[in-house]
């Protein structure tokens, strides 16, 4: 059993597709879902104490709407001081972040306060989404699942790219656009060996959610796309709109994120209640994660001036609540902002053009150009608005706006990935250089050489005469003479390549110079778990030498990996 498990950690070790590693995105897909779901049912039992409908604020009266964001604010502090106030990192760019530094491996107090913190903010009015927790509690689930199992890192981030994907299609019911959100905003690479496993999970977290929560997406209720030829100037002009409202959206939202980092969360949180009460009190369509907007500005006949309120207010709340730090997604209130954008659109239309009503359709484009354009995802935005709302037919008009508002966001505006500049606001570590990028994609349990002799406290003649001798035996581990044998204490030795080429033929006289000829290089300790860039980094420096790999035990050897088979690698592209 024990040489079974060590064969699948090794075949999980090599980037490539396998039945172990769909089995796992299976069962950490289905874990995944399913806490997903428990997330989404406890949001809905907390709305249930005081809303009438989900996330349909207006019911409240005014005090009431200013009163609730502050009363959720306290509960999620209250929450931070029982887990510890540094736990606070949550969402997208803390996953990204992981994924870089610790291999997609989330603290658990963390996750804690992504549950519970989240839950209390969306039930309580705040202008965050929902996909950002998902996208934690996926990630975070399926790598507890690759810990316990002790699975090779680079095997985890594809476990933990799976449990996202998921995530997703269970919050959405959207599986295609969650495999390609995974693809292109989380994992930023395409690759079989990932792709295969993370639509498997993402088909997984979509059948769970249908099984449970129904089949019914959340916009089903968009009519028939009637765009025409002759209306796609109309789609231009929101395009180069949407390109530059969410240029600035993400400009300002980074803005406060780098002002607020040095105060303390008390008062972050405080004030974000504070805003969104305020304009709650005012504007109760922009409060909530985006679908009472986007109710709202399917509304007909509404006036222009009470739409740009309504977008004022949402772009405010979003950017206030995300910058201050209240936990929650970013996608759900992107898709709000976007389809009060196409509705004001609409609006004018309406006035230059009496008579044409594009008012849904306008806010369908401007739900996927405003999401393309400020999470810098084209594919994604495009994929979810077509799922979400079931409308194949605005594929070619959503391609043109989403196009256009991605090009003026981001070669006119220099606009970035709101992800990746809240990454950069933060300091946190997301990119890695292209030589590690490359290696952490292979476990060292796939190449390390698991053929060595082991000499505890030999003599250098001794080490001389085996590596001379026995020539199949091309790794020699050795315990220097008078040391105890341990993890400070094991080398590799290896001949010098002039002796090498003498074949063997006077080891007299070898000897005679054996200090010389004899090359010791320590060797340096790596986990099982580990990856060829951690292979790389250890033995970057000395550009020769080797590591060896351990598995419970430091001190017990069971393989090693040289500088030379990195280089061969990343020269010829050949494991050796």
């Amino acid at each position: 059993m024990i040489i079974s498990i060590a064969a699948i950690r090794k075949n999980l070790a090599l980037p490539k597709t396998s039945w172990q590693i769909c089995l796992l995105a299976i069962i950490g897909g289905c874990a995944s879902a399913l806490l997903v779901v428990l997330f989404t049912l406890t949001i809905e039992e907390i709305q249930q104490l005081y809303l009438i409908k989900r996330d349909n604020y207006s019911s409240l009266d005014e005090i009431s709407r200013f009163d609730l964001p502050i009363i959720g604010a306290l509960i999620i502090l209250l929450i931070a001081w029982l887990t510890g106030y540094k736990y606070l990192r949550t969402g997208i760019p803390f996953v990204l972040h992981r994924l870089k530094v610790a291999h997609g491996v989330i603290p658990f107090k963390n996750t804690l306060n992504q549950f519970w913190g989240s839950a209390v903010a969306l039930a309580s009015g705040f202008s965050v989404g929902r996909e950002g927790p998902a996208v934690h509690l996926g990630a975070a689930c399926s790598s507890y699942l690759g810990s316990a199992l002790k699975l090779p890192y680079n095997s985890m981030r594809t476990l933990c790219a799976c449990g996202i994907a998921a995530a997703i299609a269970a919050t959405f019911n959207t599986p295609i656009a969650a495999v390609l959100f995974v693809m292109e905003v989380i994992m930023r690479e395409y690759k079989v060996h990932i792709f295969v496993p993370v639509m498997l999970a993402s088909i997984v977290g979509s059948l769970i959610t249908r099984s449970l929560l129904g089949t019914s997406h959340n916009f089903e209720y968009f009519h028939t796309v009637a765009l025409e030829h002759h209306h796609y100037l109309s789609l231009v002009i929101l395009a180069i709109f949407l390109g530059l409202l969410a240029a600035g959206f993400n400009k300002y939202l980074v803005l406060i994120i780098k002002h607020s980092v040095k105060y303390h969360i008390v008062p972050r949180l405080l004030l974000a209640a504070l805003i969104t009460g305020t304009l709650g009190y005012l504007v109760p369509g922009a409060m909530g994660t985006g679908t009472s907007a986007i109710d709202v500005s399917l509304s007909s006949n509404l006036h222009l001036g009470f739409l740009l309120s309504l977008l004022m207010a949402k772009l405010l709340m979003t950017m206030f609540a995300l910058g201050l730090g209240i936990p929650g997604g970013i996608i759900g209130p992107t898709l709000a902002i976007g389809a009060i954008a196409g509705a004001c659109a609409a609006a004018v239309v309406t006035q230059i053009l009496p008579g044409v009503h594009l008012g849904s359709d306008l806010i369908l484009m401007g739900m996927a150009g405003f999401m393309a354009a400020s999470l810098n995802a084209p594919l994604a935005a495009l994929l979810t608005v077509v799922e979400l709302s079931s409308q194949l037919e605005l594929v070619v008009p959503a391609m043109i706006v989403i196009t256009i508002a991605s090009i003026v966001s981001r070669q006119l505006c220099k606009n970035e990935s709101i992800f990746t500049m809240q990454l950069d606001a933060q300091n946190l570590l997301y990119r890695k250089p292209p030589i590690e990028e490359s290696l952490q994609n292979i476990g060292v349990l796939a190449v390390m050489k698991d053929q060595f002799l082991i000499l505890d406290q030999a003599s250098p003649s001794t080490i001389l005469g085996e590596l001379l001798h026995n020539k199949e035996e091309q790794w020699v581990i050795n315990s220097e003479p008078g040391q105890t044998k341990g993890v400070n204490n094991y080398f590799w030795a290896q001949l010098d390549t002039e002796v090498a080429d003498e074949n063997n033929a006077n080891i007299a006289h070898v000897e005679h110079n054996i200090e010389n000829k004899l090359l010791m290089h320590k060797l340096i300790p790596l986990s099982h778990q580990a990856t060829l860039a951690e292979a790389y980094l250890a033995l970057v420096e000395q550009r020769s030498g080797a590591v060896y790999i351990y598995h419970k035990d430091i001190n017990d050897c069971i393989g090693l990996v040289t500088f030379e088979q990195l280089r061969i690698y990343l020269v010829e592209g050949k494991l050796n």
